[in-house]
């Protein structure tokens, strides 16, 4: 049987990811990358039978050292956006070196690839670790992911501070987002590493059933909340005042920006049928997904 590596383990996608395909696999036949084995995410994935494999993105002799017979590497991309260029290419090489026989890469659907779009930094990571995968020979599965529903309730605070604010104040314009709860790309993903070969040398995009926009966000929180619940969507300038105000950190303001922006510019208004032909169904709706989190 073909031995799996699922890396980002004791992060949301990982874990998740490993969990879903225990469901349809072995133990024996999963192991997952972590960083520190001491660690309570890590020793809790020890209990319920995941072999622990020590490396880091940064240090490829660990990466070499974790991927000695594997045959089925799950490769989630860094956390830290600055740093994913060398980790990526860490990743890739020892992969190659390794005789990994497939990879399968998350990587973010996108629609401006210019250095002038809003996501350049984010995307043109992503962009070159493609390239990599395909130049390495491995075999691959590019996994274009687009934004995670997680990422709503992050932007807009815990139900308490919505509550008290009663407004989504964001620069997103009237854009639209394809979100995707955490779940359902897990669970896509594990179906596809358990039986990965109709997916071989392909590049899918995963987008969420329903395009929604902000504004929207607004009027489903307000019936679920059952308080009205106003949609702003600022100047640029004026959300990083007003962010700066309440001391918000630069690097938070930053991302908040970058990802708003690019909500506005249509780069996650993305329609494909690929998500929902893995899982056999629609994805969660952003109604239920919301309901399960503010009510």
């Amino acid at each position: 049987m073909a031995k799996i590596l699922i890396t980002g383990a004791t992060g949301g996608l990982g874990g998740t990811t490993a969990r879903s395909l225990k469901e349809k696999k072995t133990s024996s036949d999963i192991a997952v990358l972590v960083r520190d084995k001491e660690s309570d995410k890590a020793q809790a994935l020890a209990r319920e039978g995941f072999e622990l494999r020590l490396g880091d993105y940064d240090n490829p002799d660990s990466l070499a050292e974790a991927f000695k017979g594997i045959d089925i590497l799950y490769f989630v991309s860094a956390s830290d956006i600055g740093k994913r260029m060398p980790q990526h290419k860490n990743v890739v090489e020892t992969a190659k070196a390794s005789n990994i026989k497939h990879i399968l890469y998350t990587s973010t659907v996108r629609k401006d690839e210019s250095s002038e779009a809003p996501l350049h930094l984010v995307v043109d990571a992503h962009v070159k670790t493609e390239e990599w995968i395909k130049e390495s020979g491995l075999t691959y599965t590019i996994l274009r992911h687009n934004l995670y529903a997680e990422v709503i309730p992050m932007f807009l605070g815990e139900k308490e501070q919505l509550l008290q604010s009663k407004t989504i104040y964001l620069p997103t314009g009237s854009g639209k987002t394809s979100f995707v709860p955490r779940e359902d790309f897990a669970e896509a993903e594990a179906n596809i590493l358990a039986n990965p070969a109709p997916y071989e040398n392909k590049i899918l995009e995963f987008n969420g059933s329903e395009q929604i926009s902000f504004e929207e966000v607004a009027k489903i929180l307000t019936k679920t909340l059952s308080e009205p619940i106003e949609y702003v969507s600022p100047e640029v300038d004026e959300f990083k005042q007003t962010m700066a105000s309440y001391q918000l950190p630069e690097d938070i303001i930053e991302m908040l920006t970058m990802f708003s922006l690019g909500i506005a510019d249509g780069e996650f208004n993305q329609k494909s049928d690929d998500l929902e032909s893995v899982l056999g169904r629609k994805t969660k709706s952003i109604t239920d997904f919301l309901k399960a989190v503010y009510a």
